[in-house]
């Protein structure tokens, strides 16, 4: 006899968002469907449910609302809710009211929506079974309590990392291994990288692999934000203004009480709120603008900085004493140029949430696509290879997306002589040598672009670049450029 499947139930309002999330677990669950949340009810009293995946936002009752009743009715039922990016800080808010296990943001991809089911099918089993092993064994040793703690701790920690995109021999690996590492001491974390690294993702796994998971997490930049308004937003107001109002608003270090607050671009605080962090890191105490006295908050910290912090230090440009109570722990992410190997990975997966979104379907990136992303230096790190996904996707008319997609500078970069010296063209005019060999460098670029844009159609280019097509296939030989893919000869023949 066949082991029955967990049943999980899926309420959107949507019925193409139902459709792709049953397709997506109908192999490995039992799966409901429901599309407002009356309807949902009445499924849960029929049915034994293990898992929901909720909307958040439907007619009638939000996700929030009915989760909530869920809770009251159906506690060991483990509740998940689906999010629009523009509504996370909302739903964070909203875990502690409606006992929400996890979030999922849209578009969603359908291996984490798997796995998002899948751990939470093994956490319904186990705290049923701690449940059971709890009326049963009441008297026994503590050894027992122990092993399913340490179940339960095993699974914890299995969350969270799996959302950082990497490939399986990919330069991320260690960084993650730190991590995991650190999450599980209740200790703050210093996340060192560039720009658009990711930071964020690596803090918010750090924090669902963490004794703190079940409470919330929170994120802040604090770049560009005028000082009064991010001390706001950190420590709160309390104020008592004429006629007895007062004037209250909870800061971050009080909502995240319990919990994990991350801070990106720490190295721009400004003295004054260097001055209150210290502080807080030291002794974990603060106080909110306009109270009289001193509040305690325990949360743990995490911040990225994009600067040195030691030479920020040393040019007193930043606190001795803030730094040396947050670097406890280190974190470096690499730039996306020293983890080439997981670009394929990050750069399909981009695309197909972009197609997700904008309701595109495509199969993927072409190889010759690949390798000429692989020869670009990225400066902008994650932030610029998913823009530029966006943007193949705009453009694209096939289901598969090849190099003539890409963006011209991406296009010019020179697959010969390194990725650091090819990804700027202010590079080769200060460089030495002569003007002949200088100027030679950059008609080698235009000729390679233009070519790949134009699917190596060369009567096209020719005409585009203003020569005959003599003088263009002359400067093909002369600079050795040669097309993607030569097994592709017969396509890449110019048009009689």
């Amino acid at each position: 006899m066949s082991e029955t499947l967990p049943t999980v139930l899926l309420v959107d309002d949507e019925e193409h968002s139902l459709a792709s999330m049953r397709m997506a677990l109908e192999d490995d669950f039992d799966c409901l469907t429901a599309t407002n949340a009356d309807d949902a009810a009445r499924l849960m009293q029929e049915h034994f449910v293990q898992v929901i995946f909720c909307d958040q936002r439907m007619p009638g009752k939000s996700g929030v609302a009915f989760l909530s009743e869920v809770r009251e009715q159906w506690p060991d039922t483990v509740r998940i809710i689906i999010t629009g990016y523009t509504e996370t800080n909302d739903i964070i808010a909203a875990i502690n009211d409606a006992g929400i296990y996890q979030f999922l943001t849209k578009p969603w991809h359908p291996d984490q929506l798997v796995m998002s089911a899948k751990n939470a099918a093994d956490l319904f089993r186990l705290n049923r079974e701690n449940a059971q092993m709890t009326l049963e064994m009441r008297y026994l040793s503590r050894s027992v309590e122990s092993k399913v703690e340490e179940q339960r701790r095993a699974l914890r920690e299995g969350l969270g990392f799996e959302n950082v995109l990497r490939a399986p021999n990919s330069p991320v690996n260690g960084v993650i291994e730190q991590a995991r590492q650190f999450a599980s001491f209740d200790v703050p974390v210093m996340i060192h990288g560039e720009a658009g690294t990711d930071k964020a993702s690596v803090a918010r796994a750090m924090h669902y692999s963490s004794l703190r998971s079940d409470r919330p997490f929170y994120a802040i930049n604090c770049v560009g934000v005028d000082e009064d308004l991010l001390e706001e937003e950190l420590f709160g107001v309390r104020r008592r203004g004429m006629q007895g109002r007062n004037t209250q608003k909870l800061g971050l270090l009080r909502k995240a009480d319990q919990g994990t607050l991350y801070m990106t671009g720490f190295t721009e605080l400004t003295a004054r709120l260097q001055l209150s962090m210290a502080r807080f890191a030291i002794t974990g105490e603060f106080r909110p603008i306009g109270g009289g006295e001193m509040e305690r908050s325990d949360v743990r910290l995490i911040v990225g900085c994009e600067k040195d912090m030691a030479k920020e230090v040393a040019a007193d440009r930043f606190r001795a004493d803030l730094y040396y109570a947050i670097n406890t722990t280190a974190l470096t992410m690499p730039p996306l140029r020293s983890r080439l190997a997981d670009l394929p990975v990050l750069a399909q997966n981009y695309l197909f949430d972009a197609a997700a979104k904008h309701g595109k379907p495509v199969h993927g990136l072409s190889d010759d696509a690949l390798r000429f992303l692989e020869r670009y230096d990225w400066p902008g790190n994650l932030r610029e290879l998913e823009n530029e996904m966006v943007r193949m996707l705009i453009f694209s008319q096939d289901s598969i997306l090849g190099p003539e997609l890409i963006s011209r500078h991406i296009l010019q970069a020179n697959p010969e002589t390194g990725r650091e010296s090819d990804a700027k063209l202010d590079s080769v005019l200060v460089s030495e040598g002569t003007l002949k060999d200088r100027v030679e460098q950059i008609e080698m670029r235009i000729l390679r672009e233009t070519l790949t844009r134009l699917k190596w159609n060369k009567s096209r280019a020719a005409n585009e670049l203003g020569l005959s097509r003599v003088g263009l296939r002359a400067k093909i030989d002369r600079y050795g450029i040669a097309a993607p893919d030569k097994k592709r000869g017969a396509q890449h023949q110019e048009e009689e």
